[in-house]
């Protein structure tokens, strides 16, 4: 159902874009970094909190880190990875393939920082072995994701 909705919702908001498909897993940044022939830092990471009651997708640099501290004073809690079954459960989309397209339900989604380092970055698109290639603002654009800044930024 993930890869489906993704490519559903790509067709419906962005038919310029496709998703491409790699027969290695992109499981993991350096996978997907190594999938689709680019540098970890240009891998779109997807970030599933929980924070209080909230669930919030955070999309970073593949090698940027979540930093608890302006997590907690951006949005006022504690931060909480969502664990495996909730991940799919809420987003739709396995560990692995999450992203801030095609979501089982509509979700908040921020942008950090990081990602405007690039010009062109690679989300995963709903399943371990696919993504799209797509400048981060208009990754933000498409998911109305608010811009924050959120992590520490690693070369």
């Amino acid at each position: 159902m993930s890869l489906q909705s993704v490519r559903a919702f790509f067709a419906e908001n962005a038919p310029d874009i496709s998703v491409i498909e790699s027969p290695i897993s992109s499981a993991t940044v350096a996978l997907a970094a190594e999938a689709y022939g680019v540098e970890p830092g240009r891998i779109a990471k997807t970030l599933s909190l929980r924070i209080g009651e909230r669930v919030i997708l955070i999309v970073a640099a593949g090698t940027s880190r979540m930093d608890n501290k302006k997590v907690k004073a951006q949005f006022g809690g504690k931060p909480k990875m969502l664990g495996l079954e909730e991940v799919a459960e809420i987003t739709g989309h396995e560990v692995g393939g999450v992203c801030p397209f095609g979501l089982k339900a509509p979700l908040p989604v921020y942008c950090d920082i990081s990602l405007k380092a690039f010009d062109v970055v690679v989300p995963a698109a709903g399943s371990t072995h696919s993504a799209v290639r797509i400048t981060p603002d208009r990754m933000a654009e498409l998911t109305a994701a608010e811009w924050v800044d959120v992590c520490e930024h690693r070369p």
